[in-house]
């Protein structure tokens, strides 16, 4: 569809009619233990990537894309560091470029903050996205102790998706469900993915 991005991972792009929306905020859940970063890495290979890491150092993540085994692309990597993570992910935000995609790995320490300025922060993002164009993907690890505004996140979101891994005998399965998707066109069913080298289709049995 001509009004849609490609995100870059063929998969993705053939269950959402060809791609994401411009201007589209996606909350991307995954347990701490699964492979969830290989999807974000990929991602940066559709078009130029503001990759902010609020957990792991720039460095980290620098080393962790060049040595990827699927295909990447060169993002700018910037790591929100201060007392005031609201307010340096903002600064970094306003200088997003048009089209760009922007990935926020992970959003924990942004959710801990608090409430009001949180939910005027993702207002100020989403007039950010819709008016440069591109696609934001906000990174939320499942833990046990979920962080308060998370909630809010889940709500701002013009989609979730959501990656379940678990064990079947001997095999580890990766399922990815779009539990939410406000431009039409969802997904009903689990896509089941590889994520070994790349983020691929899993043909060999039936999607439960």
């Amino acid at each position: 569809m001509v009004d849609r991005l490609e995100t870059g991972i063929d998969v993705l792009d053939r269950k959402l009619d060809g791609g994401l929306p411009p201007g589209c905020i996606v909350a991307y859940t995954a347990a701490p233990a699964s492979q969830s970063e290989l999807l974000l890495y990929e991602l940066t290979a559709a078009r130029g990537t503001l990759y902010l890491t609020t957990e792991r150092s720039d460095t980290l993540v620098r080393h962790a894309l060049e040595h990827s085994p699927s295909a990447v692309g060169s993002p700018t990597v910037r790591h929100v560091t201060s007392d005031s993570p609201l307010e340096e992910t903002a600064r970094f935000v306003d200088a997003l470029p048009d089209g760009a995609n922007l990935i926020i790995d992970t959003m924990d320490v942004l959710e801990r903050t608090e409430t009001d300025d949180y939910i005027a922060f993702l207002n100020d993002l989403k007039a950010t996205i819709n008016e440069t164009g591109g696609i934001a993907v906000l990174h939320c690890l499942k833990r046990d102790t979920v962080p308060t505004n998370r909630p809010r996140t889940y709500h701002a979101a013009d989609a979730v998706f959501d990656l379940e891994t678990k064990l079947a005998g001997t095999e580890l399965e990766n399922h990815l469900t779009i539990p939410k998707f406000r431009s039409g066109g969802q997904p009903t069913e689990a896509i089941k993915l590889e994520l070994i080298e790349e983020v691929a289709i899993d043909t060999s049995r039936d999607i439960a």
